[in-house]
């Protein structure tokens, strides 16, 4: 069965809707993983200007860290400033137009661990230095779930730690953001943290961490009114954002990616719409933003199919608010220049 393959994803072909509504996609990975046996397991400038250049108006993106081209020696804290490094410098190819219109990375958010507190300064001078202009943050991801089957990315009660708390205090005295990836049942402490450092932008990623395989499949009435709840709490928060995607991702619960033909928009977007709506109508159409996440997501649809999918489900909103979701949201919250 076709998994995450190129040749796959041209079986399904459409007319890109809405060709001209600008889009800044809100996240997306650059990474050369050659020795594992991934999908897609190089995505680079060329590969994403391929997707990008699929049909829409895709004006500018910002990259999400992803424990890619990290430093191999040193201080085990400042590694991570060799992916903003190299990202620094697709950045700047990308700016001279010869992959296309968009700028590609014109945010880049990097890694720093907030359990140093505030001797994570360290850790952001580097970052900054290393992109002195593109820099906007960084990403901690604290998934936690007790169940052994699920992979942690951080330790139980991460978000209320004290040290981890200075942490975020530094770099809200930056005006710095911090990209948050929890699983679900996470959504209250994230929203504790939130309460606790609310001079700091968080955008939490795809959705609130929502799962559907594992543990908790076949529960959907257990877990989705478990996931509503957490997001009303979250929505609560003023310093919060949220990105609407990632559910192209295995975990989420659907089976795109196992289908002899790719899934089309207008069945994606039927699919979507009770997710991704409840997140726009719980924050408003001020505090969300479409994402990519490719290519993790691209294991289950194509980048113009799934663009098509997120302007059909939208289609309800107003022209000022739609363009809030696809492009303006993320160019404020990144401090881009559009």
């Amino acid at each position: 069965m076709p998994y995450g393959d190129n040749t796959w994803l041209a079986l399904t072909t459409e007319e890109t809707l809405e060709p001209e509504l600008p889009i800044c996609d809100a996240h997306h990975h650059f990474w050369d993983f050659r020795m594992e046996r991934i999908p897609y397991h190089r995505y680079l400038l060329h590969e994403l200007a391929d997707d990008l250049n699929s049909g829409h108006n895709v004006r500018s993106t910002v990259f999400l860290e992803a424990r890619a081209m990290y430093r191999p020696d040193g201080p085990p804290e400042l590694r991570s400033v060799g992916e903003v490094e190299f990202v620094q410098g697709l950045a700047a190819a990308s700016a001279t137009g010869l992959y296309g219109p968009a700028k590609a990375a014109a945010a880049i958010i990097g890694h720093a661990n907030l359990g140093l507190g505030d001797d994570v300064n360290r850790v952001l001078d580097a970052l900054q230095q290393a992109s002195p202009n593109r820099f906007r943050g960084i990403r901690h991801s604290v998934g936690w779930d007790p169940h052994p089957e699920i992979e942690n990315r951080g330790a139980e009660g991460q978000l209320a730690d004290p040290q981890f708390r200075a942490g975020a205090q530094a770099l809200a005295r930056r005006g710095l953001v911090y990209e948050n990836t929890v699983y679900f049942p996470q959504l209250s402490e994230l929203a504790d943290f939130a309460d606790a450092v609310p001079d700091l932008t968080i955008i939490s990623n795809h959705i609130g961490g929502l799962m559907r395989v594992g543990p908790y499949g076949n529960r959907d009435d257990e877990v989705l009114p478990q996931w509503r709840a957490g997001i009303d709490r979250l929505a609560q928060c003023p310093n919060v954002v949220i990105k609407l995607g990632g559910v192209g991702q295995p975990r989420y619960g659907f089976d795109w990616h196992l289908r002899d033909t790719p899934i089309g928009s207008p069945e994606l977007a039927e699919a979507l719409s009770p997710l991704l709506t409840y997140c726009i109508d719980r924050f408003g159409p001020q505090r969300a933003l479409f994402e990519s996440n490719f290519p993790p997501d691209k294991v289950s649809y194509s980048y113009n199919v799934m663009y098509n999918a997120f302007k059909r489900l939208s289609s309800a909103y107003s022209p000022t608010e739609r363009a809030a979701l696809f492009h303006d949201n993320a160019v404020r919250v990144y401090s881009i220049n559009a």
